[in-house]
C-alpha cells in the first residue's frame, strides 16, 4: 500500500542497508524485507494462532477485572477503606501504567534483532510476566502487594498485546486486514467470556488466578512455534537516542493527517460507547426496577450476552465485507451512526423493550466497528520502520476513553439532567467520531 502525502513517510525513518541472509533453519518470512507492505495472504492456520495468542491478553485482563480484584479487594481492604476505593485505586493505578506500556512495548518490538523476529520475544516475555503477575495476585496478603501484582500484569500483557496486533501490519496485505481484524474482535470477545468464566468456575480467588495465568501461557505456543515473524537485520535497526526515542511517540497530526484523523474517529466512538455502558446496571436499578438490584444484575448479564452475541456474529462479516469491497470509511461511519441511534434510544424510550434494541444494534454497530476501523488504522500507519509504536498510541484511543468516561458520566448523571441527557451525549459524541472518518483521505 502506498498513502499519500503527508501520510508517507517511512523512506525517512528506514535506514538501508543489506539484509543478511539467514541460516536453512531460520523461520519462514527471515530473509525478507521487514519493512516491505506485505502482499501474500496469510493462512487461516496463522490467524488462528495470532487470534489465540490475543484471546490469551484479554483472559489475563478481564479474569481479574470482572471477578478476581473485585473479591480480592472486599477480602483485603484495610480498617476504614471500602471495598469500592480499594478497587478504584487498583485499578486506577493498572490503567495508568497500561496507558503508558502499550505504546513503549510497541517501540521497543520495532527494534527487536532476533532470529526469531521483532515480535515474537515480546510475546513470550509479556505472557511469562504476566503469569507471574497473577500467581503474585495469588499470593498477596495486603492491597500494597495487590496493586504491584495487577502493575505486572498491566505491564507485561501489554507488551504481548502491542506485538500481536504489529504483526498485522507486518504480515497481513492490505486487502485481508479486515477479516483477520474481525478475527481478533472475536478472540478479544471470547477471552472476555473465558477469563470470566475461568474466575468463577476455578473455586477461589487463588485458583483463579492460577488458572488464568495457566491459560495466558498455554495460548501463545501455537503462535510462537509457527515462527512467522519477520526478523529484523542489525544492519537496517534505526540508530538510537533517548531524545529521538521519546520524541517518537507524539505523532504530528498536521504532518500525518489521515493517523490523526482516525485517531480522533476511534477515542470519540470509543468514548461514546463507554459512556453508553458505564452505569448500565445503575440505569436499569434506579430508572427500570425502581431500587431492585436482583432484577437488574439479571437484566444486565441478559442484555450482556445479546449484545456480545450479535458483535460476534458481525466483527468477522463486517470486516470479510470490507476487505472484498476495498472500502473501510462507509463501514465506520454507518457503525457509528448505529451505535450513535442506539444511545439515543436509551435516551428516549425507558423501557426494557428499548433496551433490548439499544442493545442489539449497539453489538451489530460496534462489531462491523471493530473489525473494519482495525483495518483502517493499519492502513493509516505513518511508517513502516515503527508499526509496533504507532499502534500503541492509537491503542491509546481504546484505554483513554475508559478513564473519561466516568469523570464525564457522574455530573452528567448527578447534576446535569439524569440519564437521558448521558445517552443524549453519547450519542453525540460517537455520532462525532463517525462523521469525521469522512476527514480522512488516504482510505476509501
Amino acid at each position: 500500500m502506498t498513502l499519500p502525502a503527508p501520510d508517507a513517510g517511512a523512506p525517512d525513518a528506514e535506514p538501508q542497508g543489506p539484509a543478511p541472509a539467514g541460516p536453512v533453519q531460520d523461520p519462514p518470512g527471515a530473509g525478507a524485507d521487514p519493512f516491505a507492505e506485505p502482499t501474500e495472504r496469510v493462512t487461516p492456520r496463522w490467524t488462528a494462532a495470532l487470534s489465540l495468542a490475543n484471546g490469551s491478553v484479554w483472559v489475563g485482563w478481564y479474569g481479574p477485572i470482572q471477578v478476581l480484584l473485585a473479591l480480592q479487594a472486599a477480602e483485603l481492604a484495610p480498617a476504614g477503606w471500602s471495598k469500592e476505593s480499594v478497587l478504584a485505586w487498583v485499578t486506577g493505578i493498572g490503567a495508568a501504567v497500561s496507558l503508558v506500556a502499550n505504546p513503549l512495548f510497541g517501540a521497543l518490538s520495532d527494534r527487536t534483532v532476533s532470529r526469531f523476529g521483532r515480535r515474537t520475544p515480546w510475546v513470550v516475555a509479556g505472557v511469562l510476566g504476566g503469569a507471574a503477575g497473577l500467581v503474585l495476585l495469588a499470593l498477596a496478603r495486603d492491597v500494597t502487594t495487590m496493586v504491584l501484582g495487577w502493575c505486572v500484569v498491566q505491564l507485561a500483557l501489554n507488551a504481548t498485546f502491542a506485538a500481536v496486533v504489529a504483526a498485522v501490519p507486518d504480515r497481513v496485505p492490505v486487502r485481508q486486514r479486515g477479516g483477520v481484524g474481525g478475527w481478533l474482535g472475536v478472540s478479544q470477545t471470547l477471552g472476555i467470556v473465558l477469563g470470566t468464566g475461568l474466575a468463577m468456575a476455578a473455586g477461589g480467588i487463588t485458583a483463579g488466578y492460577l488458572a488464568c495465568a495457566l491459560f495466558t501461557v498455554l495460548a501463545v505456543a501455537p503462535y510462537v512455534l509457527l515462527r512467522q515473524d519477520t526478523p529484523l537485520p542489525a544492519a537496517r535497526r534505526p540508530p538510537f537516542s533517548w531524545r529521538g526515542f521519546a520524541a517518537g511517540f507524539w505523532i504530528d497530526p498536521r504532518v500525518h493527517r489521515d493517523f490523526g484523523w482516525a485517531w480522533l474517529t476511534r477515542f470519540l466512538i470509543n468514548l461514546g460507547n463507554a459512556l453508553a455502558l458505564l452505569y448500565l446496571l445503575y440505569y436499569f436499578r434506579d430508572v427500570l426496577y425502581a431500587g431492585d438490584g436482583e432484577k437488574a444484575a439479571s437484566g444486565v448479564l441478559v442484555v450482556t450476552a445479546l449484545n456480545a452475541v450479535l458483535l460476534l456474529a458481525t466483527v468477522v462479516v463486517g470486516g470479510v465485507w470490507s476487505d472484498r469491497v476495498g472500502r473501510r470509511k462507509p463501514f465506520v461511519l454507518w457503525a457509528g451512526v448505529v451505535m450513535a441511534f442506539a444511545a439515543g434510544i436509551m435516551a428516549f424510550w425507558q423501557s426494557w423493550t428499548g433496551v433490548l434494541v439499544a442493545a442489539a444494534l449497539l453489538g451489530i454497530g460496534f462489531g462491523v466497528f471493530t473489525s473494519v476501523d482495525f483495518a483502517l488504522m493499519a492502513d493509516v500507519l505513518p511508517a513502516a520502520a515503527h508499526r509496533g509504536k504507532d499502534l500503541g498510541v492509537i491503542n491509546i484511543a481504546n484505554s483513554l476513553p475508559q478513564v473519561a468516561a466516568p469523570a464525564l458520566a457522574a455530573p452528567l448523571v448527578n447534576h446535569l439532567g439524569g440519564y437521558p441527557v448521558l445517552y443524549l451525549v453519547s450519542a453525540g459524541v460517537g455520532l462525532l467520531g463517525a462523521v469525521l472518518v469522512g476527514r480522512i483521505r488516504g482510505v476509501a
